[in-house]
């Protein structure tokens, strides 16, 4: 078996939303390579809802790996997966991680489940278990952002996408339950939209909610801005702690959106302020402008190809990897000033600054896809961009210590 004969390939990618949305571009270049090729990804039940909507995915499968956090799984889901793999008969597979995940348990897996081609980087000599093996460069020799590690992975048999960018195709259906949700809030289709998602799983990559909260009466009161405040069921009351300090009006969509339900209304909006998870993401494969509240926890996730503003403190503990901040002031975002964050919102976007919605919401977001990035406003800098498309701002960064645990 060879790669240019592998037509039923299985791409492994275990963690959450983000991280499925910044291999898009890879599975991109894995389909167009072969035509008549079928993508499978194994995902985690949260990857896996974001999967759905790539269109360049034929087929998900669900799994709660045990080696991956919060995933608790079984021996018996474990023989289960190596059942259902052993009769999808696939030719190859390519496991997909950052650089402090082992890809060994997935391809003794695949080992198990009989499939002849593997591709991964790893740190160590895998052997028998991955037969196409790229030695690993980071983090001791570079470092690069998500989607290039992915790209330069399946670069290396051979396969280049037609263009990079993230891939997430919102139905119809949605778009149209996410502007009646909008409307019946009082949201006025006339004027901007400011989508804000003050959570994020990691305490150490959530701007503190009363500098959310200044920020976004900046965004709403001089300038007539609507604030929609989204996320999750168990987010609700740092939601509603955001908003209780918000005087003008704002809406909470908190626990009311599935994922898709999610990317439909971040399609809509102007403009998005987010730390730095999933919705960030998002943002980047719809085409609408994000404002990065980004925790130097890592430098490898900024957003990909869409007009953005990073914001954030330089601190000499940064890239910690850590979910929460071990010198505890949590200063890469915390001394960041909410005038800063108002003030990207407002240059990310004209329709902000003229208090009108930008028109045909589609049309523009195809054209952001192919516009530069916006450069940082000249109170924050940027951190090293690693592997950063063109149009973003670039620097060489410095070698960088393994994480030591999150």
């Amino acid at each position: 078996m060879s790669w240019e004969r592998a037509y039923n390939v299985l791409c492994v990618r275990l963690d959450s939303v983000g991280d499925v949305l910044m291999t898009t571009p890879a599975l991109r270049a894995l389909k167009q390579a072969l035509p008549g090729r079928r993508i499978t990804v194994l995902a985690s039940p949260t990857g896996a809802a974001a999967a759905r909507l790539v269109p360049e995915i034929d087929a998900v499968l669900e799994f709660k790996a045990p080696w991956m956090k919060m995933a608790p799984g079984t021996p018996a889901g474990d023989r289960a997966l190596v059942a259902a793999l052993q009769s999808a008969r696939f030719d190859a597979a390519v496991i997909f991680t950052v650089y402090s995940q082992s890809p060994l348990p997935a391809a003794y897996v695949c080992y198990l489940a009989g499939v002849p081609l593997v591709l991964a980087h790893c740190h160590e000599n895998p052997y028998q278990l991955i037969t196409d093996w790229i030695l690993d460069p980071e983090p001791h020799t570079t470092v690069r952002h998500e989607v290039r590690r992915q790209l330069d992975l399946v670069a290396s048999i051979g396969c280049r996408p037609t263009h990079e960018r993230l891939s997430l195709t919102v139905p119809i259906s949605a778009r149209r339950r996410a502007t009646a949700m909008l409307a019946a809030a009082g949201v006025d289709a006339a004027r901007p939209l400011v989508v804000a998602h003050p959570g994020a799983t990691a305490v150490s990559r959530r701007y503190p909610p009363e500098l959310f909260s200044e920020a976004l009466e900046l965004l709403a009161r001089p300038h007539g801005c609507q604030i929609v405040v989204t996320g999750s069921a168990a987010e609700a009351d740092l939601v509603g702690r955001v908003r209780a300090a918000v005087r003008s009006p704002s809406i909470s969509l908190a626990g009311r959106l599935d994922l898709t339900g999610l990317c439909a209304v971040i399609s809509a909006a102007d403009v998005v302020v987010s730390n730095n998870t999933a919705p960030v993401h998002i943002a980047a494969a719809v085409g609408t402008p994000v404002v990065d509240l980004y925790a130097l926890t890592n430098p490898q996730h900024t957003p990909w190809l869409v007009p953005h503003r990073l914001l954030y403190h330089d601190v000499p503990c940064r890239y910690c990897y850590k979910s929460v901040c071990p010198a505890v002031h949590n200063d890469c975002l915390r001394r960041v000033e909410p005038e800063a964050v108002a003030a990207a919102a407002l240059d990310s976007t004209p329709s902000c600054r003229r208090g009108r919605a930008r028109p045909r919401r589609a049309t523009w977001a195809r054209a952001a896809r192919r516009r530069p990035c916006s450069r940082s406003p000249t109170t924050t800098r940027c951190p090293p961009a690693v592997g950063s498309p063109r149009g973003s701002r670039r620097s060489t960064p410095a070698p960088m210590p393994p994480p030591a645990g999150s």
